[in-house]
């Protein structure tokens, strides 16, 4: 326990003394938790070692993941709120509590969302020639191309303005104008304007020439000039409303996304998916955003609209809409992004052999983005000419648009394979692609798994079963990621390839529960959630406790996304009570607390952020000597425990454990520069190396040392 955590626990009044491990004292609060993930991902933002547009990249996930929150999480407590519930989370929270609790973090967060914008990033784009202008401060040739362009593109666009804001339904995330209109007789009319983003995009490149296209072209110059496309609109007002003074206030009004699905016996899974998808589209409003400029009467009138107390109401001084900044990721501005890396082939994968062959002989483990996914890709490929496969099974569960899995899983059902596919519908703001992906499989050929409406296949799968000499080989792979060969670039994520039979099997028999529904509880290298999962992890700490009791030594590490369940989080104080060192790595929410003299002083908890987003799940169990090593999808939330199929994979190869232990798990734990450690109040600090100790950056190591968990491999 650090001398920090000790002043916190002293000043919180926290001691292990007559503490019941059920005190709200010992958790954080999840949604507090989520929301200062976020400044850590701002941080990054700030980060003048990241390029700049990378920067920009990280601003645009602020937004995101805050439009995330209060489409899924602020409707939740607020539906809470609203029935009258005091029910109280494990912190001790009530719903309205948590509301006020977040409020409180998120408007300084707002702040330094728009001064990183127009203090940092602004300036630091401008030096590079991308230039973010007002139309007022341009010159008057700039302005008349603008102008012309907006007559004669842009305001054809535009909804003729209803003067009756009554009448008016605001689309969720939509960037809106408010627009006070007078006339010459001082009769004053409210109307809206939605800002055609869809169209036209969020920022809008000032043409070279009148009427041309805005979007961006990679084969102009490298200086860019761009406004935004409220700031244009409101620059043409006299066109909108003539011989009228006006005055325009961007706002933007966030839904609640949460969907219910209502079936019947008679109903199709999908159908009654597809139709509770467009509740989503006219949810009840969970957030008013709007221009700090807003006069107080208007705030006022749109949240009577909006029937929004003023808890949900917050004011921005910069851009509205973060989200969109995503858009100048377009720029043709390779110096200013991350530079590109050729990622690992494993020089077992040779040349011109036959992947079957291969992974017969051996087990592989992938690590992307360092190890290519063209691996998978190309396995699948294989498996869909070869004539010895029968069989292929695989779980979707987010799909690239342009997916050469897709197009691998077609081309097996055209050439006779038995296909099997189990989508996710439920994959949340994925659900419509996942509709369209069911349609297209299923029109192909594949036999499609989609209805599983209590509960959300999470499991990342992949089992292909092939007639050879000496009988069926099963090939499976098992993994923490999604077969997105978009994401795997950008996501570090854990897979596992393998011809054992003993795996083969079991995995068979989880897909037969899958599409059939049989029972089968008793795996030995697979954890299935949400029947077995949650009791193996808990056995495996009081197993790891009960080792270090009689051998010493007890050691526990995980690295997950998210830690929130209860049980678990109980269970892992009780190691630490009993001597266990533990070590976490959570990127985002963590509702345990760590350095609790007594309790939780023998666990560290560190969350990394940087260029790829850390999603490997990865649990190591020293097990006296005989260590295990869990890799898969789940994390260790109530959800991923006991509403989800999760499966996590005891790796069977003592080689490979080393090499996951040694190469991939220590390095993440061993980061001093990109990894911030969790204080026992809820709050982050940098992780700062000791003098003499060297910097490490995990992500940057793994690119310079991509490949070296093979070379220990069997």
């Amino acid at each position: 326990m650090t001398a920090t955590d000790k002043d916190v626990n002293a000043k919180k009044g926290i001691s292990s003394q007559k503490i019941s491990l059920d005190s709200p004292s010992l958790f954080l609060n999840r949604e507090l938790s989520w929301i200062r993930f976020n400044a850590r991902i701002l941080e990054e933002a700030q980060d003048p070692w990241h390029p700049l547009l990378e920067r920009v990249k990280f601003l645009a996930i602020c937004g995101s993941n805050l439009d995330e929150f209060f489409m899924t999480r602020i409707p939740r407590l607020l539906k809470k709120v609203n029935q009258g519930s005091v029910e109280k989370s494990t912190d001790g929270m009530t719903p309205y509590d948590q509301i006020e609790a977040t409020r409180r973090e998120i408007i300084p967060l707002i702040k330094k969302h728009a001064e990183c914008w127009k203090e940092q990033l602004v300036p630091a784009l401008s030096k590079e020639d991308i230039h973010i202008r007002k139309v007022d401060e341009l010159a008057n040739e700039q302005k008349h191309k603008l102008r012309e362009f907006f007559k004669n593109m842009v305001l054809p666009t535009l909804k003729t303005p209803v003067p009756d804001l009554a009448q008016t339904f605001m689309n969720n995330l939509s960037i809106n104008l408010l627009v006070l209109a007078k006339d010459a007789a001082a009769n004053r009319s409210y109307h809206v304007l939605e800002v055609p983003t869809d169209h036209f995009g969020r920022l809008t490149k000032i043409p070279k020439h009148e009427y041309q296209a805005t979007h961006f072209n990679e084969t102009e110059s490298l200086e860019s000039e761009l406004v935004f496309m409220e700031d244009l609109i409101e620059n043409n007002r006299d066109l909108l409303f003539p011989n009228r003074e006006t005055s325009f206030y961007p706002f933007r009004i966030t839904r609640n996304a949460e969907i219910n699905i209502a079936m019947d016996e008679s109903s199709d899974f999908l159908v009654s998916m597809k139709n509770s998808l467009q509740n989503r589209k006219t949810g009840f409003a969970s957030r008013l955003e709007f221009d700090r400029r807003m006069p107080d009467q208007l705030r006022e009138t749109l949240a009577n609209m909006a029937a929004l107390p003023s808890y949900l109401l917050y004011e921005s001084d910069g851009p509205l809409g973060l989200v969109d900044l995503w858009q100048l990721l377009e720029t043709n501005r390779p110096d200013l992004k991350d530079k590109t890396f050729l990622p690992n082939i494993s020089p077992l994968l040779t040349p011109g052999t036959s992947l079957f062959e291969i992974i017969a002989k051996r087990d592989i483990i992938l690590y992307h983005p360092y190890d290519s996914f063209e691996v998978i890709i190309n396995l699948l490929k294989e498996a869909a000419k070869d004539q010895n496969v029968l069989e292929i099974y695989i779980t979707l569960y987010r799909m690239d648009s342009k997916s050469p899995i897709v197009d691998a899983l077609i081309e097996a059902a055209k050439e006779g394979k038995k296909v099997t596919a189990i989508i996710e519908l439920k994959a949340k703001f994925d659900e419509e692609n996942n509709i369209k992906l069911t349609w297209r499989l299923t029109a192909a050929g594949v036999h499609t798994v989609y209805n599983f409406p209590n509960f959300k296949v999470h499991a990342k799968l992949c089992l292909i079963v092939r007639r050879e000499k000496t009988g069926i080989t099963r090939y499976s792979h098992i993994g923490s990621g999604n077969y997105n060969a978009v994401t795997t670039k950008i996501y570090g994520d854990i897979g596992y390839l393998t011809a054992r039979p003993e795996v083969g099997a079991e995995l068979s028999d989880l897909f037969g529960v899958l599409m059939r529904g049989l029972q089968k509880e008793d795996f030995k290298y697979l954890l299935v959630a949400p029947r077995t999962l949650k009791i193996e992890i808990l056995r495996r700490i009081d197993r790891e406790i009960a080792s270090h009791r009689k051998l010493g030594g007890g050691y526990l590490a995980f690295k997950l996304n998210n830690l929130e369940e209860t049980d678990v989080i109980k269970a892992l104080y009780k190691a630490s009570m009993a001597g266990v060192k533990i070590d976490l790595n959570v990127r985002a929410l963590c509702c345990l607390r760590p350095g609790i003299e007594g309790i939780s002083d023998n666990i560290s908890v560190i969350s990394i952020v940087g260029r790829f987003l850390e999603h490997a799940r990865i649990y190591y169990f020293r097990n006296g000597g005989e260590d295990e090593v869990l890799i898969g999808s789940s994390d260790m939330m109530f959800r991923n425990l006991n509403e989800r199929v999760e499966v996590l994979f005891s790796v069977p190869d003592p080689l490979i454990k080393h090499a996951i232990l040694e190469n991939i798990l220590r390095i993440h734990l061993r980061d001093n520069v990109k990894a911030r450690r969790l204080l026992s109040d809820g709050t982050y600090i940098r992780v700062e190396p000791e003098e003499d100790e060297k910097r490490i950056n995990s992500q940057s190591w793994l690119i310079e040392n991509r490949g070296i968990w093979h070379e220990n491999a069997p």
